[in-house]
């Protein structure tokens, strides 16, 4: 399993699109003018984003490790813009999901796959950690757990479903150490 991060500033350049994590890491540093630090969260952020993604697939039992996962950073403009887009939906949230896939099940068993993308906002992401009064760490990588339960196939419409989102969330958050 790999993750893919990119990065939109707000001026709407992206900034190194297709890198994996251990590349994001060590380029961030480099980038010029310290954009790339407006851009990205913390490493420690980006390895529990990793960590938890390979809880996700494995206690699915996806055991293809060919999977990939596209993870973008962006502002308030830039998710709002894809809200508009793709959901109709004239306003900024704090994360978005674009499954490849139904469901596990359709997730083949050997292979490069693109399980789908991931875009986080990362204005929400700070906003909402002060909010709910937990670190900025935390709600990262709870609301990239959320998005990637999207990816397979989870939805909170209804009661039922919410409840069994929630617990499939606060279960991979507690198994990586970052508990409410």
């Amino acid at each position: 399993m790999e993750l893919v991060f990119s990065g939109i500033d707000s001026s709407g350049r992206e900034l190194m699109p297709g890198l994996s994590g251990a590349a994001v890491r060590e380029q961030k540093d480099i980038i010029e003018d310290g954009r790339a630090a407006d851009v990205f969260p913390s490493e420690n952020i980006m390895l529990n984003m990793e960590k938890a993604a390979a809880e996700i697939l494995a206690g699915h039992g996806i055991t293809n490790n060919n999977i990939e996962i596209s993870v973008t950073f962006v502002d308030e403009n830039e998710i709002r813009q894809l809200n508009r887009m793709y959901r109709d939906i004239d306003k900024a949230t704090d994360v978005l999901s674009f499954p490849q896939f139904y469901g596990p099940e359709d997730i083949p068993e050997e292979g490069p796959a693109a399980l789908g993308d991931v875009v986080i906002c990362n204005q929400r992401a700070i906003e909402q950690a002060e909010e709910y009064g937990h670190s900025t760490e935390r709600e990262y990588v709870y609301l990239f757990v959320h998005s990637i339960l999207h990816l397979l196939g989870y939805d909170h419409m209804d009661d039922d479903e919410k409840q069994q989102m929630r617990s499939a969330e606060e279960q991979i958050m507690n198994t990586i150490g970052l508990v409410r």
